[in-house]
C-alpha cells in the first residue's frame, strides 16, 4: 500500500504532460472542487426565508428542499462511490462539478419550488461524484509528508467554500436586484473555473484499470470498527450543520427580527469560518483525539442551539455558531483522518464514498425530521428534541471509541514479549 502523502507508482498513473500542472497544482485543483461543492449546498441556505415568503413554503418544505441534496447523494454514492477507483480522480470530479454547474443554471431560473427540487438533486448527484473523489485526490497528491494535512485541508477547503457562500449570497442578495438570481451565476463562474483547473491537472488514470461495475459498498473487515468511527464523527458534524444550513437563517429572523439577508449571511458566515479557522490548527493534531473533542465540544454547542431557540436570543445563537464550528471542524478532521490512515489505496474512493454516504443519510434524516417538528409544533420544539437525539449520536460514538481503546490494548497485552539478552 502506498503510504499516504507519497508518490502514486508509475505503474498505476501515466507520467503528466509539460503543459500540465504538478502535483501540488493537482492537490490544489482538488481542494477547490471540495469548496465548490459545499459553496453549492450552501447557496440557497440565507435564501430560504425569500423563498419561503413568496412561495408560502412551510419549514417542512423548506427542509425537504435541503435534504434533497443528501438524498441526492444516497443515489449516487452506492452506484459511483468506486468510479473514481477505476477511471482516476480527476474526470469524476469534472463530471461533479459540471453538475453542480447545471443546477446553478437551474436554481436561478427557478419560477417555483419543483424548480429547487431538481437543482437540488443535481447539486447532490454532483457532490456524491466529486467529494470522495477530491478528498482521496487531495491524500495522493499530498506532498507535505503529514497525512493529517490532507484532512485539515479537507476542512478548511469546505469551510471556505461555504463560508464564502453564505456571506456573498446575503450580501447579493440584499444589495443587488433579483436576489434569487446573482448567488447563481456566481456558483456557475466558479464551477466553469473549477473544470478549467481540472483539465490542467495531471491525468491520473490507472493504466491497468478493470472494467468497471457498480459494486455494493463494502468496508474491509480489519478496519470495520475504525470505519464506523470516523463514519459516526463525520455523521455528528453534517447533522449539526443540517440544522445550521436549514433552519439558521430562519432561527436568525425570528431572533434578530430583521430580513436583512446580508446580516443573515454574516452571522451564518461566523460559525463556517470558525470551521476553517480551527482547521488551520490540526494538522498536527491526531486524528483521533480530534475525534474526541468534536464529539465533546458538540455536546456543549448542542445545549447552546437549544438554549438560543428556547429563549430567542441571538447572543446564544452566535455562541452555538463559535463552539459548534470548532467542533465541527474537530469532529470532520478526526473522521477523516481516521478514515485516511485505514483505508487501503486501491479501494479508497469507494470508502470515502461509503462513509459520505452513511454520514449524508444522517444529514437527510436530521433535516426532515427538524422540519417536520418545526411545522408541527414550534421551532424551539423541533430543535431541542434534535438536541436530544443527537445526545444519543455522540453516546454511540464514545462507546465505540472506548471499545476500539480496549481492543488495542488487549492486542499489545496479548504480543509475545521479546527475551532479554544477557
Amino acid at each position: 500500500m502506498t503510504r499516504l502523502g507519497a508518490a502514486l507508482p508509475d505503474s498505476t498513473s501515466p507520467a503528466p504532460s509539460r503543459n500540465r500542472m504538478g502535483r501540488r497544482g493537482a492537490f490544489w485543483a482538488s481542494a477547490s472542487v471540495l469548496a465548490m461543492v459545499l459553496w453549492s449546498s450552501g447557496a440557497p441556505s440565507t435564501l430560504y426565508p425569500i423563498y419561503a415568503a413568496q412561495w408560502d413554503l412551510s419549514p417542512l418544505i423548506v427542509t425537504t428542499v435541503f435534504a434533497t441534496y443528501p438524498l441526492a447523494l444516497l443515489v449516487v454514492l452506492p452506484i459511483f462511490g468506486n468510479l473514481s477507483d477505476q477511471f482516476g480522480r480527476r474526470w469524476v470530479m469534472i463530471a461533479g462539478v459540471v453538475l453542480i454547474a447545471a443546477s446553478a443554471v437551474i436554481f436561478a431560473l427557478a419560477p417555483n419550488v419543483a424548480f429547487l427540487f431538481a437543482g437540488r438533486v443535481l447539486q447532490g448527484a454532483g457532490a456524491g461524484l466529486a467529494m470522495g473523489a477530491g478528498t482521496a485526490a487531495l491524500i495522493e497528491n499530498n506532498t507535505t509528508g503529514s497525512p493529517r494535512f490532507a484532512s485539515s485541508m479537507a476542512t478548511l477547503a469546505t469551510a471556505t467554500g461555504l463560508t464564502l457562500a453564505l456571506i456573498v449570497s446575503g450580501a447579493l442578495a440584499q444589495f443587488f436586484p433579483m436576489p434569487l438570481f446573482w448567488n447563481y451565476i456566481v456558483l456557475l463562474i466558479l464551477s466553469l473555473a473549477s473544470i478549467a483547473a481540472l483539465l490542467c491537472a495531471p491525468d491520473d488514470r490507472p493504466r491497468h484499470a478493470q472494467r468497471w461495475r457498480p459494486q455494493a459498498p463494502s468496508v474491509p473487515r480489519v478496519i470495520r470498527l475504525r470505519f464506523f468511527i470516523a463514519t459516526l464523527s463525520v455523521a455528528l458534524a453534517y447533522c449539526v450543520g443540517a440544522i445550521f444550513l436549514s433552519l439558521g437563517a430562519h432561527m436568525i429572523t425570528e431572533f434578530t427580527h430583521t430580513g436583512n439577508t446580508a446580516i443573515v449571511g454574516v452571522l451564518l458566515g461566523c460559525s463556517a469560518a470558525t470551521i476553517g479557522i480551527t482547521a488551520l490548527f490540526l494538522s498536527r493534531v491526531p486524528a483521533y483525539a480530534s475525534a474526541w473533542v468534536g464529539a465533546s465540544l458538540t455536546v456543549l454547542s448542542l445545549g447552546l442551539m437549544a438554549a438560543a431557540s428556547a429563549f430567542g436570543s441571538i447572543s446564544l445563537f452566535l455562541g452555538w455558531c463559535v463552539v459548534g464550528g470548532i467542533a465541527y471542524s474537530f469532529a470532520l478532521t478526526g473522521g477523516l483522518g481516521l478514515i485516511n490512515q485505514a483505508a487501503p489505496e486501491r479501494h479508497r474512493g469507494a470508502t470515502l464514498s461509503l462513509l459520505y454516504l452513511i454520514a449524508y443519510a444522517f444529514q437527510a434524516g436530521t433535516a426532515i425530521g427538524v422540519g417536520a417538528l418545526a411545522t408541527s409544533n414550534s421551532l424551539s420544539a423541533a430543535v431541542g428534541i434534535a438536541a436530544l437525539s443527537l445526545a444519543g449520536l455522540i453516546t454511540s460514538l464514545f462507546v465505540l471509541m472506548i471499545v476500539d481503546i480496549r481492543m488495542r490494548g488487549s492486542a499489545r497485552d496479548s504480543l509475545p514479549v521479546s527475551p532479554k539478552r544477557t
